[in-house]
C-alpha cells in the first residue's frame, strides 16, 4: 500500500474524473467506488484509482473547495511524443498555465489545468525514474520563502526522508527573493515530491481541495503524524492543517477494512463514530464496528 496518497475533493465529479484520468494514462485503473451516507455533505462517493501505478483517492462531497495550482502533479515522460499525446487529451476544455514548448529545464514541457481544475505539469525527463507522477507544492503569498523550512519539518516527522534544493532564485529575479527555492525535490517514506517558492502574484493558497492522506498502521503512527497539526480549528475526521496551510489526512489503514464489510449497519456505526472525531481513535472505531 502506498504510504502517502493524494486526495482530490470534487463537487460531484469524482467518478467522472477517475474515468477520465484512467482513460488517458497507461498502467491505470479504478480500484474501488464506495458510497457513504449521512455525512455533513450528505451521501458522498469515494473513489480509489491509480495513474501510472500511482494511487489517488477522490471524493464527491460538495462545492466547498476549488482546485488551484498550489499543488500540481508532475507527469514524467520518456519521450517528447508521450508528452504531446498526454497533453492533447488532458488539455481538452482545460486552461494552459505554461504552453507546451522547449524550456531550459526540458526539451518538452507544459503546465495545464484540466477541465476539472486539477493542475498537471507534463515533462520530458531524460534518464531513468521510478515514480511517474510527483505531487509538487507551490508556496505562495504569506508562505512564499518558507519552502526550505517546510522540507526541514517534513523530513523530521517522516521516516526514510530527505530533501535536496536543486535550484535557487538569484539576485535580479524579483519579485522572487534571492536564495529562495526555485525547485526542490524531497522524499517522504521513500516517495518523491517537489516544492517551490513563487513570489509572483497568485490568487490562491493551499486548501483542502487537494490533501495528502497518510496511511497509518496503528494508533502510535496516528499520534506521531498528528504532530503536523498547527490549526486546531481545522482538525476534523482525521484532517489537519500544518503551519504552511497544507492539508493532511492521518488515517488508520484499518478504517478501510471496517468500512468495507458489506454490513450497512456496521458501516453506518463506524461512519457515525469517525464523524465525531478529530484525531482518529482506532479502539473507538473498532467498538463502533462491533456495535453495528
Amino acid at each position: 500500500m502506498q504510504k502517502i496518497v493524494p486526495h482530490l475533493w470534487f463537487d460531484k465529479e469524482a467518478k467522472e474524473a477517475a474515468k477520465f484520468y484512467t482513460s488517458i494514462f497507461d498502467n491505470s485503473k479504478i480500484k474501488s467506488i464506495k458510497e457513504i451516507h449521512n455525512t455533513p455533505s450528505g451521501d458522498v462517493d469515494i473513489v480509489s484509482f491509480e495513474i501510472l501505478g500511482y494511487e489517488f483517492n477522490a471524493i464527491s462531497a460538495g462545492p466547498y473547495f476549488k482546485f488551484n495550482p498550489s499543488i500540481s502533479f508532475h507527469v514524467k515522460c520518456k519521450t517528447t511524443k508521450e508528452v504531446d499525446a498526454i497533453w492533447e487529451k488532458l488539455s481538452k476544455d482545460g486552461k494552459v498555465l505554461m504552453p507546451l514548448d522547449k524550456y531550459p529545464f526540458s526539451d518538452r514541457y507544459g503546465w495545464i489545468q484540466d477541465k476539472f481544475g486539477v493542475s498537471w505539469q507534463i515533462i520530458f525527463t531524460k534518464g531513468e525514474f521510478k515514480q511517474g507522477i510527483t505531487p509538487v507544492l507551490m508556496f505562495t503569498n504569506k508562505v512564499c520563502g518558507k519552502t526550505e523550512e517546510a522540507l526541514e519539518l517534513y523530513s523530521k516527522i517522516f521516516p526514510n526522508s530527505k530533501y535536496q534544493i536543486l535550484s535557487r532564485y538569484s539576485k535580479g529575479e524579483e519579485p522572487d527573493k534571492a536564495g529562495t527555492v526555485r525547485y526542490a525535490h524531497f522524499f517522504l517514506e521513500g516517495q518523491e515530491f517537489g516544492a517551490m517558492d513563487s513570489a509572483r502574484e497568485h490568487a490562491f493558497n493551499f486548501n483542502e481541495a487537494i490533501s495528502l492522506i497518510v496511511n497509518c498502521k496503528d494508533q502510535k503512527e496516528i499520534d506521531h503524524y498528528w504532530k503536523l497539526s498547527s490549526v486546531p480549528q481545522a482538525e476534523q475526521c482525521g484532517w489537519l492543517k500544518d503551519k504552511f496551510g497544507v492539508s493532511w489526512q492521518i488515517v488508520p489503514i484499518e478504517l478501510n477494512k471496517l468500512m468495507s464489510s458489506g454490513d450497512k449497519n456496521k458501516t453506518a456505526k463506524v461512519t457515525e463514530a469517525f464523524l465525531e472525531m478529530k484525531k482518529f481513535d482506532i479502539s473507538k472505531l473498532r467498538a463502533a464496528f462491533e456495535k453495528g
